[in-house]
């Protein structure tokens, strides 16, 4: 009996992804996966992975000068599944405060600001920044998560951060779950349609990040079936 179609999906190389650990979680659950800048490669994908390392503004240049930026957009506005990972999803947003003013994609309405504007206060314990490390997703609502790329996960499961900024989306219905560190909780999961992103980093996650991959082979392949 052959198997049905594998589903393709894109990881977006604009130089400044971790995009060997990423392409390695997609072939482990089972995606076939092109690392690449080509428009049509990636409009030509079932879904699409923008990652990201590095600053708000280099990343905005680099996008801009391999004439991405509108291939994005005409993903988002597609059923094509779009997955913004660390500062990818932060590039989704309208604007980023990171070394000055910076103009995301604006396919999220919102804003990258700093992850603590008051490092340390009076008799607390003084906050590190960047956030290094693992820390904990939680859910804004009961039963949220299911039929999302965070099905199957557990409320309070660990994943592994890398950041110093974080998204604050215009419309709280968008977030999947949020993370605190010291004094505040931050949006650390967003879906809206066919958009998913994360602050952390799924594939240096263990088991429970690269159950987000097999999570996304699954919906994929279910849709691939039903066309």
């Amino acid at each position: 009996m052959s198997e049905g179609p594998r589903a393709r999906v894109a990881i977006v190389d604009y130089g400044l992804g971790n995009l060997f650990s990423i392409q390695h979680a997609c072939r482990h659950a089972g995606l076939e996966v092109a690392v690449t800048a080509a428009k049509a490669e990636i409009l030509e994908a079932d879904a699409v992975l923008l990652p990201g390392v590095g600053a708000f503004g280099d990343a905005m240049d680099a996008l801009r000068g391999l004439d991405l930026v509108r291939v994005l957009k005409d993903v988002a506005a597609s059923d094509t599944m779009l997955v913004g990972i660390c500062l990818g999803m932060q590039l989704l947003m309208s604007e980023s405060e990171e070394f000055g003013r910076h103009r995301g994609l604006g396919i999220i309405e919102g804003r990258v600001v700093r992850l603590i504007q008051e490092i340390a206060r009076p008799g607390a314990r003084r906050l590190k920044v960047p956030e290094v490390g693992w820390n904990r997703i939680r859910a804004v609502q009961a039963g949220q998560w299911e039929g999302t790329l965070l099905e199957g996960l557990s409320d309070g499961d660990s994943m592994y951060f890398v950041h110093s900024f974080v998204v604050q989306p215009a419309d709280p219905s968008t977030v999947l779950s949020v993370t605190r560190y010291g004094p505040i909780d931050y949006c650390s999961t967003l879906q809206r349609g066919n958009l998913f992103a994360c602050q952390y980093h799924p594939e240096r996650s263990g088991p429970q990040g690269l159950q987000i991959y097999q999570q996304l082979a699954f919906h994929l392949t279910r849709s691939l079936s039903k066309a």
